[in-house]
């Protein structure tokens, strides 16, 4: 799901913005991690001091929706719901600090999957913004799921940043 199909949406056509597509694409896995937050923020200051525009992810993982059929289609549909939520809110953030609506995706499947291909569909997409995980469980799910799949390597950059930094830290770095 692209942004012209969600509510919302930044207009289109004539007198429209320049065109996602034609701009440097900074993307973000949107997991509901406190790290995603923070990836969230050193992208959108990367966008803006480029003139880039940020492209938000939300996966819906199959595994999640294994019931029976009618509780399996209310699960999926009020996941959506919730990845919706969470899209808009936080492209609100990314409008406000860049003055830009970002690219709101929603894709169901495997997380590795959906975000490779994701990056192979669309070129403009530059690079992969992460921040690690500061607890002992270790760096976070998707840091670890992109090391795991080096040797299968993403045919973009990854910038991962500490999960840790501060607005005034993010500000400096971005």
């Amino acid at each position: 799901m692209n942004t012209k199909d969600m509510p919302g949406a930044a207009p289109e056509g004539e007198g429209a913005q320049e065109s996602a597509s034609a701009m440097r694409k900074f993307l973000v896995v949107v997991d509901g991690t406190p790290e995603s937050e923070v990836a969230l923020q050193f992208a959108a200051r990367r966008a803006l001091h480029t003139g880039g525009v940020v492209t938000l992810l939300a996966i819906l993982e199959p595994g999640d929706f294994q019931h029976w059929l009618g509780v399996e289609s209310i699960m999926r549909e009020e996941a959506r719901q919730e990845a919706e939520a969470v899209l808009h809110r936080l492209a609100a953030q990314v409008n406000e600090q860049t003055g830009r609506f970002p690219e709101l995706i929603i894709r169901e499947g495997k997380k590795a999957e959906q975000l490779k291909q994701l990056i192979s569909e669309d070129r403009s997409i530059a690079i992969l913004v992460l921040a690690a995980g500061t607890g002992k469980e270790g760096p976070g799910p998707l840091v670890s799921l992109v090391a795991a799949a080096s040797e299968n390597a993403f045919p973009i950059p990854v910038t991962v940043v500490p999960g840790n930094l501060t607005q005034e830290q993010l500000e400096a770095l971005a």
